[in-house]
Protein backbone atom coordinates (compact mmCIF):
# COMPACT_ATOMS: atom_id res chain seq x y z
CA UNK A 1 0.00 0.00 0.00
CA UNK A 2 1.56 3.31 -0.85
CA UNK A 3 1.80 6.44 1.80
CA UNK A 4 -0.63 8.04 0.14
CA UNK A 5 -3.21 5.40 0.97
CA UNK A 6 -2.06 5.08 4.44
CA UNK A 7 -2.61 9.06 4.89
CA UNK A 8 -5.57 9.75 3.64
CA UNK A 9 -7.60 7.66 6.11
CA UNK A 10 -5.71 8.84 8.96
CA UNK A 11 -6.27 12.74 7.33
CA UNK A 12 -10.13 12.25 7.87
CA UNK A 13 -10.16 10.25 11.03
CA UNK A 14 -8.08 12.98 12.77
CA UNK A 15 -10.61 15.74 10.94
CA UNK A 16 -13.41 13.58 12.53
CA UNK A 17 -12.00 13.20 15.76
CA UNK A 18 -11.52 17.27 15.91
CA UNK A 19 -15.13 17.87 14.77
CA UNK A 20 -16.26 15.48 17.71
CA UNK A 21 -14.49 17.30 20.24
CA UNK A 22 -15.58 20.67 18.87
CA UNK A 23 -19.30 19.71 19.38
CA UNK A 24 -19.31 19.61 22.89
CA UNK A 25 -18.07 23.67 23.26
CA UNK A 26 -21.06 24.58 20.56
CA UNK A 27 -23.06 23.08 22.94
CA UNK A 28 -21.92 24.56 25.45
CA UNK A 29 -22.52 28.51 24.04
CA UNK A 30 -24.87 30.46 26.37
CA UNK A 31 -27.58 32.80 24.57
CA UNK A 32 -28.89 35.74 26.94
CA UNK A 33 -31.39 38.12 25.83
CA UNK A 34 -31.27 41.46 26.81
CA UNK A 35 -33.93 44.44 27.28
CA UNK A 36 -33.39 47.88 26.72
CA UNK A 37 -35.83 50.63 26.28
CA UNK A 38 -35.20 52.64 23.57
CA UNK A 39 -35.09 51.47 19.87
CA UNK A 40 -33.24 54.94 19.16
CA UNK A 41 -30.33 53.19 21.20
CA UNK A 42 -29.96 49.86 19.43
CA UNK A 43 -27.16 50.89 17.77
CA UNK A 44 -24.55 51.32 20.82
CA UNK A 45 -26.11 48.76 22.66
CA UNK A 46 -25.07 46.19 19.85
CA UNK A 47 -21.65 47.38 18.89
CA UNK A 48 -20.57 47.20 22.56
CA UNK A 49 -22.02 43.77 22.71
CA UNK A 50 -20.02 43.11 19.12
CA UNK A 51 -17.07 43.60 21.66
CA UNK A 52 -17.97 41.87 23.63
CA UNK A 53 -18.97 38.71 22.06
CA UNK A 54 -16.00 38.87 19.85
CA UNK A 55 -14.04 38.69 23.40
CA UNK A 56 -16.26 35.94 24.70
CA UNK A 57 -17.52 33.61 21.42
CA UNK A 58 -19.15 31.12 24.24
CA UNK A 59 -21.94 34.02 24.75
CA UNK A 60 -24.34 35.29 22.31
CA UNK A 61 -26.29 38.36 23.48
CA UNK A 62 -29.78 39.14 21.85
CA UNK A 63 -31.81 42.46 22.62
CA UNK A 64 -35.33 42.94 22.92
CA UNK A 65 -36.23 46.29 21.97
CA UNK A 66 -38.87 48.12 24.98
CA UNK A 67 -41.58 50.78 24.05
CA UNK A 68 -39.42 54.25 23.46
CA UNK A 69 -39.13 54.94 27.48
CA UNK A 70 -38.44 53.80 30.81
CA UNK A 71 -41.64 53.90 32.32
CA UNK A 72 -43.44 52.01 29.44
CA UNK A 73 -40.53 49.34 29.36
CA UNK A 74 -41.05 48.89 32.88
CA UNK A 75 -44.95 47.86 32.26
CA UNK A 76 -43.13 45.36 29.81
CA UNK A 77 -40.75 44.29 32.23
CA UNK A 78 -43.53 43.65 35.08
CA UNK A 79 -45.91 41.98 32.28
CA UNK A 80 -42.94 39.32 30.80
CA UNK A 81 -42.22 38.25 34.90
CA UNK A 82 -46.25 37.50 35.00
CA UNK A 83 -46.05 35.28 31.74
CA UNK A 84 -42.42 33.83 32.57
CA UNK A 85 -40.91 35.68 29.28
CA UNK A 86 -38.27 37.00 31.05
CA UNK A 87 -35.20 38.49 30.02
CA UNK A 88 -32.15 37.69 31.18
CA UNK A 89 -30.69 41.61 31.51
CA UNK A 90 -32.73 44.36 32.20
CA UNK A 91 -31.72 47.88 31.66
CA UNK A 92 -33.79 49.71 34.13
CA UNK A 93 -34.31 53.61 34.55
CA UNK A 94 -32.56 54.51 37.73
CA UNK A 95 -35.98 55.85 39.42
CA UNK A 96 -37.70 52.76 38.51
CA UNK A 97 -35.03 50.09 39.94
CA UNK A 98 -36.57 49.85 43.73
CA UNK A 99 -40.09 49.02 41.63
CA UNK A 100 -38.55 46.16 40.08
CA UNK A 101 -37.05 44.70 43.19
CA UNK A 102 -40.64 45.05 45.42
CA UNK A 103 -42.10 43.41 42.47
CA UNK A 104 -39.36 40.60 41.91
CA UNK A 105 -36.75 40.22 44.18
CA UNK A 106 -39.35 37.89 46.19
CA UNK A 107 -40.38 35.67 43.86
CA UNK A 108 -36.48 35.43 42.91
CA UNK A 109 -37.13 36.73 39.42
CA UNK A 110 -34.38 39.52 40.12
CA UNK A 111 -31.12 39.03 41.70
CA UNK A 112 -28.27 40.57 43.87
CA UNK A 113 -25.16 41.47 42.72
CA UNK A 114 -23.18 41.44 46.07
CA UNK A 115 -22.20 38.10 45.71
CA UNK A 116 -20.58 38.26 41.96
CA UNK A 117 -18.90 41.72 42.89
CA UNK A 118 -17.24 39.96 45.95
CA UNK A 119 -15.63 37.32 43.78
CA UNK A 120 -13.92 40.19 41.78
CA UNK A 121 -11.06 41.63 42.84
CA UNK A 122 -11.14 43.60 46.04
CA UNK A 123 -10.86 47.42 44.74
CA UNK A 124 -13.00 46.79 41.73
CA UNK A 125 -16.08 49.06 42.91
CA UNK A 126 -13.56 51.62 43.70
CA UNK A 127 -11.56 51.48 40.49
CA UNK A 128 -14.60 51.73 38.51
CA UNK A 129 -17.80 53.48 40.05
CA UNK A 130 -18.11 56.61 41.55
CA UNK A 131 -19.65 56.28 45.44
CA UNK A 132 -22.57 59.05 43.98
CA UNK A 133 -23.65 56.65 41.46
CA UNK A 134 -22.86 53.15 42.71
CA UNK A 135 -25.29 54.22 45.42
CA UNK A 136 -27.91 54.44 42.99
CA UNK A 137 -27.82 50.92 42.17
CA UNK A 138 -28.73 49.61 45.41
CA UNK A 139 -31.80 49.76 47.54
CA UNK A 140 -31.36 49.09 51.05
CA UNK A 141 -27.70 48.45 51.13
CA UNK A 142 -27.79 45.78 48.36
CA UNK A 143 -26.87 45.74 45.07
CA UNK A 144 -29.41 45.25 42.21
CA UNK A 145 -27.98 46.18 39.45
CA UNK A 146 -24.57 47.80 37.96
CA UNK A 147 -25.21 51.94 35.93
CA UNK A 148 -24.79 51.17 31.49
CA UNK A 149 -26.27 54.73 31.07
CA UNK A 150 -25.76 58.15 33.18
CA UNK A 151 -27.07 61.59 32.18
CA UNK A 152 -27.85 65.13 33.50
CA UNK A 153 -29.58 67.29 31.56
CA UNK A 154 -28.07 69.92 29.36
CA UNK A 155 -29.40 72.64 26.52
CA UNK A 156 -28.34 72.27 22.96
CA UNK A 157 -28.34 75.39 21.49
CA UNK A 158 -28.47 76.87 17.75
CA UNK A 159 -25.73 78.99 17.67
CA UNK A 160 -26.60 80.71 14.47
CA UNK A 161 -30.48 81.77 16.17
CA UNK A 162 -28.79 82.75 19.79
CA UNK A 163 -26.36 85.38 17.71
CA UNK A 164 -29.24 86.81 15.49
CA UNK A 165 -30.98 87.42 18.38
CA UNK A 166 -27.98 89.39 20.00
CA UNK A 167 -26.55 87.02 22.02
CA UNK A 168 -22.96 85.04 22.36
CA UNK A 169 -22.80 81.20 21.79
CA UNK A 170 -19.58 81.36 23.60
CA UNK A 171 -21.41 82.68 26.87
CA UNK A 172 -24.97 81.41 27.35
CA UNK A 173 -26.83 82.51 29.88
CA UNK A 174 -26.76 80.60 33.05
CA UNK A 175 -30.20 81.51 34.94
CA UNK A 176 -33.84 80.94 34.23
CA UNK A 177 -34.56 84.30 33.63
CA UNK A 178 -31.51 85.09 31.32
CA UNK A 179 -32.44 82.31 29.08
CA UNK A 180 -36.28 82.55 28.71
CA UNK A 181 -35.46 85.88 27.79
CA UNK A 182 -33.16 84.79 25.18
CA UNK A 183 -35.52 82.48 23.78
CA UNK A 184 -38.13 85.32 23.59
CA UNK A 185 -35.98 87.58 21.35
CA UNK A 186 -35.38 84.22 18.98
CA UNK A 187 -38.81 83.91 18.88
CA UNK A 188 -39.37 87.81 17.53
CA UNK A 189 -37.22 87.28 14.91
CA UNK A 190 -38.19 87.40 11.45
CA UNK A 191 -39.31 83.72 10.11
CA UNK A 192 -40.99 80.92 12.12
CA UNK A 193 -38.42 79.51 14.49
CA UNK A 194 -39.61 78.97 18.45
CA UNK A 195 -37.04 80.28 20.94
CA UNK A 196 -37.13 77.19 23.38
CA UNK A 197 -38.14 73.25 24.06
CA UNK A 198 -38.53 72.02 27.46
CA UNK A 199 -40.69 69.17 26.58
CA UNK A 200 -42.02 68.53 30.63
CA UNK A 201 -45.63 68.51 29.08
CA UNK A 202 -44.25 65.12 26.88
CA UNK A 203 -41.72 63.66 28.54
CA UNK A 204 -41.98 60.02 29.14
CA UNK A 205 -40.93 60.13 32.46
CA UNK A 206 -40.56 62.81 35.39
CA UNK A 207 -37.07 63.34 34.98
CA UNK A 208 -37.54 67.19 33.93
CA UNK A 209 -40.07 68.13 36.56
CA UNK A 210 -37.95 66.50 39.53
CA UNK A 211 -35.23 68.93 38.21
CA UNK A 212 -37.43 71.97 38.36
CA UNK A 213 -37.87 70.82 41.98
CA UNK A 214 -33.81 70.13 42.88
CA UNK A 215 -32.74 72.94 40.95
CA UNK A 216 -33.72 75.17 43.52
CA UNK A 217 -32.49 73.61 46.59
CA UNK A 218 -35.57 71.85 47.85
CA UNK A 219 -37.15 68.13 48.05
CA UNK A 220 -39.65 66.23 46.19
CA UNK A 221 -40.87 63.73 49.06
CA UNK A 222 -41.64 65.18 52.70
CA UNK A 223 -39.76 64.01 55.82
CA UNK A 224 -42.63 61.53 56.78
CA UNK A 225 -41.49 59.71 53.12
CA UNK A 226 -45.11 59.23 52.02
CA UNK A 227 -46.11 62.60 51.06
CA UNK A 228 -44.23 65.07 48.72
CA UNK A 229 -42.91 68.13 49.83
CA UNK A 230 -43.15 70.15 46.72
CA UNK A 231 -46.87 72.08 47.30
CA UNK A 232 -45.31 74.61 48.94
CA UNK A 233 -43.68 78.00 47.46
CA UNK A 234 -41.19 75.51 45.71
CA UNK A 235 -43.85 74.03 43.39
CA UNK A 236 -45.39 77.47 42.67
CA UNK A 237 -41.71 78.33 40.92
CA UNK A 238 -41.59 75.49 39.07
CA UNK A 239 -44.72 75.24 37.86
CA UNK A 240 -44.56 79.17 37.00
CA UNK A 241 -41.15 78.65 35.09
CA UNK A 242 -43.15 76.11 32.89
CA UNK A 243 -45.56 78.03 31.73
CA UNK A 244 -43.38 81.43 31.00
CA UNK A 245 -41.60 79.18 28.81
CA UNK A 246 -44.66 79.27 26.87
CA UNK A 247 -45.74 82.62 27.80
CA UNK A 248 -42.24 84.40 27.48
CA UNK A 249 -40.02 81.79 25.67
CA UNK A 250 -41.60 81.22 22.84
CA UNK A 251 -42.00 77.48 23.28
CA UNK A 252 -44.94 75.11 21.07
CA UNK A 253 -46.47 72.09 22.93
CA UNK A 254 -45.89 69.66 21.01
CA UNK A 255 -44.58 66.45 21.40
CA UNK A 256 -40.68 65.68 22.71
CA UNK A 257 -39.94 63.61 19.48
CA UNK A 258 -41.80 66.58 17.43
CA UNK A 259 -39.42 69.11 18.85
CA UNK A 260 -36.39 67.14 18.32
CA UNK A 261 -36.75 66.89 14.70
CA UNK A 262 -37.71 70.76 14.50
CA UNK A 263 -34.30 71.89 16.58
CA UNK A 264 -32.58 69.46 14.06
CA UNK A 265 -34.17 71.67 11.53
CA UNK A 266 -33.26 75.36 12.71
CA UNK A 267 -36.28 75.60 13.98
CA UNK A 268 -35.83 76.32 17.83
CA UNK A 269 -33.21 78.13 19.04
CA UNK A 270 -32.34 75.55 22.20
CA UNK A 271 -33.79 72.35 23.24
CA UNK A 272 -33.46 70.74 27.05
CA UNK A 273 -32.55 67.16 26.26
CA UNK A 274 -30.58 64.04 27.64
CA UNK A 275 -26.87 64.37 26.80
CA UNK A 276 -27.09 61.04 24.93
CA UNK A 277 -28.87 63.24 22.16
CA UNK A 278 -24.83 64.38 21.53
CA UNK A 279 -24.50 62.31 18.48
CA UNK A 280 -27.80 61.92 17.12
CA UNK A 281 -27.70 66.03 17.02
CA UNK A 282 -24.70 66.12 15.85
CA UNK A 283 -25.65 63.71 12.55
CA UNK A 284 -28.90 65.14 12.33
CA UNK A 285 -27.75 68.56 12.66
CA UNK A 286 -24.09 68.54 10.23
CA UNK A 287 -23.67 71.71 8.84
CA UNK A 288 -27.13 73.61 8.96
CA UNK A 289 -26.09 75.61 11.67
CA UNK A 290 -23.71 75.51 15.13
CA UNK A 291 -24.62 73.43 17.24
CA UNK A 292 -23.55 74.28 20.93
CA UNK A 293 -24.63 72.43 24.26
CA UNK A 294 -24.53 74.60 27.72
CA UNK A 295 -25.66 73.16 31.01
CA UNK A 296 -28.47 73.24 32.90
CA UNK A 297 -29.07 76.40 35.47
CA UNK A 298 -29.80 76.04 38.93
CA UNK A 299 -31.50 78.73 40.92
CA UNK A 300 -30.18 78.16 43.90
CA UNK A 301 -26.02 78.09 43.09
CA UNK A 302 -25.15 76.54 46.52
CA UNK A 303 -27.51 73.84 47.21
CA UNK A 304 -29.62 73.44 43.85
CA UNK A 305 -29.15 70.12 42.26
CA UNK A 306 -29.95 68.09 38.79
CA UNK A 307 -31.18 64.22 38.59
CA UNK A 308 -28.96 61.58 37.43
CA UNK A 309 -30.54 59.99 34.55
CA UNK A 310 -29.58 56.32 32.94
CA UNK A 311 -30.36 53.02 33.73
CA UNK A 312 -28.93 50.04 35.42
CA UNK A 313 -28.47 46.27 33.93
CA UNK A 314 -30.47 43.75 36.31
CA UNK A 315 -29.79 39.96 36.19
CA UNK A 316 -33.24 38.81 35.84
CA UNK A 317 -32.06 35.04 34.10
CA UNK A 318 -33.58 32.51 36.02
CA UNK A 319 -30.80 29.63 34.76
CA UNK A 320 -27.41 29.74 36.44
CA UNK A 321 -25.56 29.05 33.73
CA UNK A 322 -27.54 32.76 32.08
CA UNK A 323 -26.73 34.18 34.75
CA UNK A 324 -22.91 34.34 35.13
CA UNK A 325 -22.94 35.06 31.25
CA UNK A 326 -25.10 37.66 32.16
CA UNK A 327 -22.77 39.50 34.82
CA UNK A 328 -19.76 38.89 32.51
CA UNK A 329 -22.11 40.95 29.52
CA UNK A 330 -22.53 43.43 32.47
CA UNK A 331 -19.11 43.79 34.02
CA UNK A 332 -17.88 44.39 30.41
CA UNK A 333 -20.87 46.73 29.63
CA UNK A 334 -19.98 48.99 32.59
CA UNK A 335 -16.34 47.98 32.10
CA UNK A 336 -13.42 51.25 30.23
CA UNK A 337 -14.25 49.44 27.17
CA UNK A 338 -17.84 48.86 27.36
CA UNK A 339 -18.22 52.43 28.22
CA UNK A 340 -16.18 54.41 25.74
CA UNK A 341 -17.96 52.17 22.80
CA UNK A 342 -21.44 53.07 24.29
CA UNK A 343 -20.63 56.93 25.35
CA UNK A 344 -18.80 57.54 21.70
CA UNK A 345 -22.24 55.96 20.07
CA UNK A 346 -24.69 58.09 22.59
CA UNK A 347 -23.29 61.34 24.80
CA UNK A 348 -24.34 59.57 27.81
CA UNK A 349 -21.73 60.07 30.70
CA UNK A 350 -19.88 57.18 31.41
CA UNK A 351 -20.73 55.73 34.10
CA UNK A 352 -17.29 53.99 34.93
CA UNK A 353 -14.39 56.38 36.20
CA UNK A 354 -11.45 54.31 34.55
CA UNK A 355 -13.05 55.34 30.93
CA UNK A 356 -11.65 58.74 31.49
CA UNK A 357 -8.39 57.42 30.71
CA UNK A 358 -6.79 59.73 28.26
CA UNK A 359 -6.31 56.48 26.12
CA UNK A 360 -9.99 56.15 26.01
CA UNK A 361 -12.07 59.22 26.68
CA UNK A 362 -9.89 61.60 27.92
CA UNK A 363 -8.98 62.60 25.01
CA UNK A 364 -12.31 62.69 22.84
CA UNK A 365 -14.29 64.77 25.85
CA UNK A 366 -11.27 67.46 25.18
CA UNK A 367 -11.93 67.46 21.75
CA UNK A 368 -15.40 67.52 21.73
CA UNK A 369 -16.79 70.21 24.31
CA UNK A 370 -20.51 69.33 23.66
CA UNK A 371 -19.76 65.91 24.59
CA UNK A 372 -18.05 67.16 28.16
CA UNK A 373 -20.77 69.32 29.07
CA UNK A 374 -22.55 66.94 31.16
CA UNK A 375 -19.67 66.23 33.04
CA UNK A 376 -19.43 70.18 33.51
CA UNK A 377 -22.46 69.67 36.27
CA UNK A 378 -21.39 66.44 38.16
CA UNK A 379 -21.16 68.58 40.86
CA UNK A 380 -24.67 69.32 40.99
CA UNK A 381 -26.06 65.89 39.99
CA UNK A 382 -28.32 63.73 42.38
CA UNK A 383 -30.25 60.58 43.05
CA UNK A 384 -33.00 60.16 40.00
CA UNK A 385 -35.38 58.86 43.09
CA UNK A 386 -38.58 57.33 42.07
CA UNK A 387 -41.84 57.30 44.60
CA UNK A 388 -42.64 54.78 47.47
CA UNK A 389 -44.78 51.98 46.75
CA UNK A 390 -45.25 51.06 43.13
CA UNK A 391 -47.55 53.35 41.22
CA UNK A 392 -44.69 55.50 40.15
CA UNK A 393 -45.69 55.09 36.47
CA UNK A 394 -49.11 56.18 37.00
CA UNK A 395 -48.26 59.58 38.77
CA UNK A 396 -46.26 60.57 36.09
CA UNK A 397 -48.72 60.07 33.85
CA UNK A 398 -51.56 62.28 35.83
CA UNK A 399 -48.64 64.55 37.38
CA UNK A 400 -47.42 65.13 33.34
CA UNK A 401 -51.64 66.10 32.35
CA UNK A 402 -51.92 68.42 35.26
CA UNK A 403 -48.74 70.38 34.28
CA UNK A 404 -49.73 70.81 30.29
CA UNK A 405 -52.57 72.17 31.66
CA UNK A 406 -50.88 74.78 33.43
CA UNK A 407 -48.75 75.55 30.46
CA UNK A 408 -51.78 76.10 28.27
CA UNK A 409 -53.72 77.94 30.49
CA UNK A 410 -56.03 75.92 31.29
CA UNK A 411 -55.04 75.30 35.21
CA UNK A 412 -53.57 77.86 37.51
CA UNK A 413 -50.32 77.48 38.85
CA UNK A 414 -52.25 77.19 42.02
CA UNK A 415 -55.11 74.91 40.94
CA UNK A 416 -52.53 72.71 38.71
CA UNK A 417 -50.43 72.38 41.73
CA UNK A 418 -53.15 71.20 44.38
CA UNK A 419 -54.08 68.56 41.62
CA UNK A 420 -50.49 67.54 41.51
CA UNK A 421 -50.16 67.30 45.55
CA UNK A 422 -53.94 65.40 46.29
CA UNK A 423 -52.88 62.74 43.18
CA UNK A 424 -49.44 62.11 43.63
CA UNK A 425 -50.30 61.40 47.79
CA UNK A 426 -53.20 59.62 46.90
CA UNK A 427 -51.79 57.11 44.22
CA UNK A 428 -48.62 56.81 46.66
CA UNK A 429 -51.12 55.43 49.51
CA UNK A 430 -52.20 52.90 47.47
Amino acid sequence: MSSHAVTRPLTALAGLTATLLAAPAMADKVTIEVLQAFPGHAHFHEAVAKEFMAQNPDIEVKFRIGNGSYDETHQVMLRAAMTNRMPDVYHSGYHLLPEVVTHLAEKGKVIPLDSYIAAEAPDFVEKNYAPSLFSQWQVDGTTWGIGFNASTPIFFVNGDLVRKAGGDPEALPDTWDGLIDLAGRISALEGDADGMAFDIHSWPDDWLWRALIIEQGAKIMAEDGQTVAFGDAHGVQALTLAKRMVDEGGMALRDYEQSRQQFAAGQIGFIMASPNSNRSFADLVGDKFELRTTTYPVSNKETGRIPTGGNAMMITAQDKAKQDAAWKYIKFASGPKGQEIAVLGSGYKPTNIAALAPDLLGKFYAENPNFNTTNLQIDRAAAWEGYPGTNGVEIWRAQRKIIGEVMTGAQSVEAGLAAMVETTNRLIAK
